[in-house]
């Protein structure tokens, strides 16, 4: 099978080339398990980037869709959808949010963020700092304002101008925190684990300054959780380790175990700017994706899956810890929950692509790092299947060197 992403792309394909595809087509999934289109099982350890922390097909998300496709798709948001307003009750009662906006990604989720900090700065704060803080290392999205918060240049290239209005200081940097604020300045936007920049934590003093900053300024605190919530951190929000209580929260990717969700959701005082008209989504709530996301929530609740990433993920670094922390290629094992990485001092590429040949799958977060995000159901059996690849892998990386 070629890769048709990269050198082996056919010519006649009529996909934009816009993704570097590994060489599998996988067809078939359920619980931690693959199938691809010739057999072969694969161990997922990737969850399709931290989207299916039920595992593949989890019996209760399917059944509320299907249940849901006998009954109504599609009618606008001009109706009231009475769905949505259980999944944000669900979701409210989960966070310290008050209000919810529905829509289809994490990148629309964030752009919603982006747009409600500065209209709310503008019409009802009045104080017109509508300037946003994000931090180097930082992913946000794809949408033109979204890879302008994120910080790395990397995804910003050919896409000039773009917008004004972002100010980006290094990640845990007091320092540069302070030097940063501005009388425009309106918000201060991070992910508490970095996932895409390299798996790097946010540390709990710079937690305490950015909460000071925001308070002493007047500042919006806008906590992207589009990777790190829903439970993968071992609480339902990783902001809620450090004891936070951010203005806007954004969430997608777990929240509809694969069916393309997002939302944003906000504090109370926030719900004036964003009135009739003021921002919308045609797609945005269907009661499809609100079945998605009431059967992913409900499942989270009755089977306590955070305290289970929380105690599957403490199992997993032990492990990681005991059977690789020895090994000289490895430079650091860092993490919260199930969202781990494997810091290397080498390119991760061909171990990625030795361990899909051994049936394991993982993703990078950066060149040198493996990225870790198993579904929150997984098992100790599953671990331990998953560390002895790891463990083989990295030994031939090490000796190949």
């Amino acid at each position: 099978m070629t890769n048709s992403q990269g050198n082996g792309q056919q010519a006649d394909s009529a996909l934009f080339p816009t993704y570097a595809r590994y060489p599998i087509a996988l067809v078939k999934g359920e619980g931690s398990r693959l199938w691809d289109a010739e057999g072969k099982t694969y161990l997922d350890f990737m969850s399709g980037l931290a989207v299916t922390n039920l595992g593949h097909a989890p019996k209760q998300v399917r059944d509320r869709l299907v249940e849901q496709l006998d009954t109504l798709w599609h009618v606008s948001n001009l109706f009231h959808i009475p769905q949505q307003e259980e999944a944000a009750q669900l979701l409210v009662k989960h966070s310290c949010a008050d209000a919810v906006f529905f829509c289809n990604s994490g990148a629309e989720a964030n752009e919603a963020a982006i747009k409600l900090a500065r209209r709310y700065q503008n019409l009802i704060a009045k104080t017109g700092r509508t300037e946003i803080i994000t931090f180097h290392q930082s992913f946000h999205g794809r949408t033109l304002a979204t890879l302008t918060a994120t910080g790395q240049d990397k995804v910003k290239e050919g896409f000039a101008p773009l917008p004004t209005g972002f100010r980006y200081v290094p990640f845990n940097d007091k320092e540069a925190l302070l030097a940063a604020i501005t009388e425009q300045t309106g918000a201060i936007m991070l992910e508490m684990v970095q996932a895409e920049g390299g798996i790097n934590m946010l540390n709990p003093d710079f937690a305490e300054q950015i909460v000071q900053c925001c308070e002493e300024h007047g500042l919006l605190l806008i906590v992207d959780e589009v990777q790190t919530g829903m439970g993968r951190t071992g609480r339902w929000f990783a902001h809620e380790h450090y004891g936070l209580s951010p203005d806007i929260i954004t969430s997608a990717k777990g929240l509809g175990s694969g069916f393309p969700v997002g939302a944003m959701l906000a504090k109370a005082k926030l719900r004036e700017a964003f009135g009739p008209g003021s921002h919308g989504s045609t797609f945005g709530g269907t009661p499809l994706a609100m079945a998605a996301v009431i059967g992913t929530l409900l499942a989270h609740e009755e089977e306590k899956l955070a305290e289970r990433a929380d105690e599957m993920g403490q199992y997993l670094m032990q492990e990681l810890q005991s059977k690789l922390g020895a090994l000289s290629v490895v430079k650091e094992i860092r993490g919260m929950g199930l969202l781990i990485g494997i810091e290397c001092d080498m390119p991760v590429s061909g171990m990625l692509a030795a361990a899909q040949e051994a049936g394991l799958i993982f993703v990078t977060a950066g060149p040198n790092v493996i990225r870790l995000l198993p579904n929150l159901k997984v098992t100790k059996e599953e671990i331990d299947e998953a560390v002895q690849v790891l463990v083989h892998v990295l030994q031939q990386a090490e000796v190949t060197a």
